[in-house]
């Protein structure tokens, strides 16, 4: 049997679960809810490990913890105030660290911040891993992130990281410690210190993500409201129209890697010339299958054909993340690849 703690030996954890065995069981349970999974696993250790423990013991605990609530009045968290008291014990190098890393995407853990971080930014920082890395980096996020920054990465790349998932059994210590230190000074440091996105860039990715009627309204809406600003928008937002745009060489690179299923969708309710120069970089035979498959759709939903083309116009913005593709940042500009 376990001896009874001695006060001035009790850490954090051992603390919190004397006070949370002092709880009613719904109490309790609602106090683990509001706690993270490590926090849980932590305290819920400190407790089965506690044994019997002096009612005195029990009481000064209490009696300490109401005295701190008692006297702490009113409190402010903020950024500025946290680095304050960081700095009152910590160099400021790394202060300056932990404050950035505060700053970037929310979490407790890396692997919980990684997850909320866009899967485009994601990826395009790890194609420039060693493949290994990125098979670590995967296996720890949440399965549907990881599908969706596997799915952006450059295809041969992407299944040497596959195959590396495949063959990856426990993952060393010491081998997940230094891609998190990595991860942490080299990629998480760098995004908390990127520049804001400017307004109407961000504006532009959401009404680019807007169906066809809903796009329009919102537009029509700020044209009236402030016309500069919508026009700014509308420059910025690469709509499947924008293809055009793209030469011959971008259009067949984009035709290699396009969802077949997608594309006889996508161009049923584009413009005749939007058709036309896709067909021409098809063979004849490809032509007519495709031309083929459009007529055989029949009457299609808008909403269908507006998802199908917004596939495709993030497929073509993935291809010129990745350097195989180039957009020209002017409608009126040429296309070069």
């Amino acid at each position: 049997m376990a001896q009874s703690p001695d006060y001035l030996s009790l850490s954090g954890p051992q603390k919190a679960a004397v006070l949370l065995l002092t709880l009613r069981e719904d109490q309790c349970t609602q106090m683990f809810s509001m706690m993270h999974e490590d926090e849980i696993k932590e305290v819920s250790a400190a407790m089965s490990q506690l044994g019997a423990v002096r009612s005195e013991l029990v009481e000064k605990l209490c009696h300490d913890f109401t005295e701190q609530l008692d006297g702490a009045g009113g409190l402010i968290g903020s950024f500025d105030n946290t680095e304050r008291l960081l700095l009152k014990t910590l160099p400021r190098d790394r202060v300056g660290q932990i404050m950035e890393e505060i700053r970037g995407p929310a979490g407790r853990t890396m692997w919980d911040k990684l997850g909320n971080v866009h899967e485009a930014v994601l990826a395009n920082y790890l194609k420039n891993e060693y493949p290994q890395t990125v098979a670590v980096v995967l296996s720890k996020i949440r399965p549907d992130h990881a599908a969706r920054v596997l799915s952006i990465l450059p295809d041969s790349f992407a299944m040497e990281v596959v195959m590396r998932m495949l063959r990856m059994e426990s993952i060393q210590k010491d081998v997940l410690d230094g891609v998190e230190r990595t991860l942490r000074f080299e990629f998480m440091s760098n995004l908390a210190r990127s520049t804001r996105r400017d307004s109407h860039e961000v504006m532009a990715d959401i009404f680019n993500n807007l169906d066809r009627q809903a796009e329009s309204r919102f537009v029509s809406a700020l044209e009236e409201r402030n016309r500069e600003s919508a026009d700014r928008i509308k420059s910025l937002m690469f709509t499947f129209d924008d293809l055009q745009r793209l030469n011959a060489q971008a259009v067949q690179v984009l035709l290699r890697s396009v969802d077949k299923t997608k594309l006889p969708l996508a161009l049923k309710g584009a413009s005749e010339k939007l058709r036309d120069m896709f067909f021409a970089n098809l063979s004849e035979r490809a032509g007519k299958m495709l031309r083929e498959d459009i007529a055989n759709l029949g009457p299609v939903k808008l909403r269908d054909v507006d998802d199908a083309q917004a596939s495709i116009v993030v497929l073509a913005k993935d291809l010129a993340a990745q350097g195989e593709i180039q957009i020209s940042q002017s409608k009126d500009d040429e296309m070069v690849v």
